[in-house]
């Protein structure tokens, strides 16, 4: 795989990196599922009020704008308790991969991987920030499909090497979004591998199209890569289950090739259904509508 240059490091990148290594080294002293309950304690009554909760707030407002107030806290809560157990599983690398490779896959989608596999065709599968983004790949991984994963590089170099070790553990290869992960992923995809991305940030070069009942700045690039190299495009998300610790695992039926904005616009539609059935699972800290014509 090609090495992708290394960005210098400032005295705030090494303080920062410091800080979250220091906290991340701590939790891992406890037992797994009492670190990963801890930092959703620690996501809900610290991190929610301080920054967490005035986005989530917002963006519930955008969608639902007559959402009850005692519901609007509830979402809040289950949003930020799910945002820190996950972080948490994330940084806890081959300990959650563990855990996550005996969790069953359900789904209609599960046999087209399995053929897809078979016939070493490539295979986009998307999912969404959503319960845990990973479990999903590391239960498909365990079941032996190669699975690897498009990520964005963090801006601080530290924390990011950090990121990238701890989630390559759970399964690889990983792939960062630039001119040389882009080319090691196309020769993974040629040799029939399994592409996981997340697509449902705001992208300023994307399409407008529609999220949850209003327009979204979309990235339209899963489409054109399973239409480039003739691969399949399977949704797929990891619901967490009420225990707080496993998860649903489910794999959709693939879209179907048309184009570019049909496709994307199936799998907008996916994961908006998944939200709506479990609100407080998406995580609504991003500025998913910004620069749309009803929302600068």
């Amino acid at each position: 795989m090609t090495e992708t240059p290394q960005a210098p490091l400032s005295l705030r990148h090494r303080i920062e990196d410091r800080t979250i290594g220091a906290l991340v080294g701590a939790m891992r002293l406890l037992p797994y599922k009492t670190r990963v309950r801890a930092m959703g304690w620690i996501a809900r009554n610290i991190l929610a009020p301080l920054a967490l909760n005035k986005r989530t707030r917002a963006n519930l407002a955008y969608i639902f704008p007559d959402m009850p107030e005692a519901e609007v806290r509830a979402v809040c809560r289950d949003v930020a308790d799910n945002f820190g157990r996950a972080m948490m599983e994330l940084h806890s690398g081959a300990e959650f991969a563990r855990y996550a490779a005996d969790m069953p896959i359900h789904g209609p989608g599960l046999a087209a991987l399995d053929q897809a596999h078979a016939e070493n065709r490539p295979v986009i599968l998307v999912t969404a920030h959503y319960g845990n983004y990973d479990a999903w790949r590391a239960a498909l991984t365990a079941r032996g499909f190669r699975v690897g994963g498009l990520y964005k590089p963090m801006s601080n170099p530290a924390s990011n090497a950090r990121y990238v070790a701890t989630i390559e553990s759970i399964a690889k290869p990983l792939f960062p979004s630039d001119k040389h992960g882009m080319a090691d992923m196309v020769r993974f995809l040629r040799a029939g591998g399994m592409l996981g991305m997340l697509v449902d940030h705001y992208m300023s070069h994307g399409e407008l199209l529609d999220f949850l009942g209003k327009p979204a700045w979309t990235a339209t690039s899963a489409a054109k890569l399973a239409l480039k190299y003739n691969a399949l495009l399977v949704p797929g998300y990891a619901t967490r289950n009420a225990d707080g610790f496993s998860f649903a695992i489910d794999v959709e039926e693939p879209i179907p090739h048309s184009d570019a904005t049909t496709m994307t616009q199936a799998l907008n539609d996916s994961a908006a259904a998944r939200v709506m059935a479990h609100k407080g699972q998406w995580f609504w800290l991003h500025r998913r509508w910004k620069n749309t014509p009803d929302n600068p």
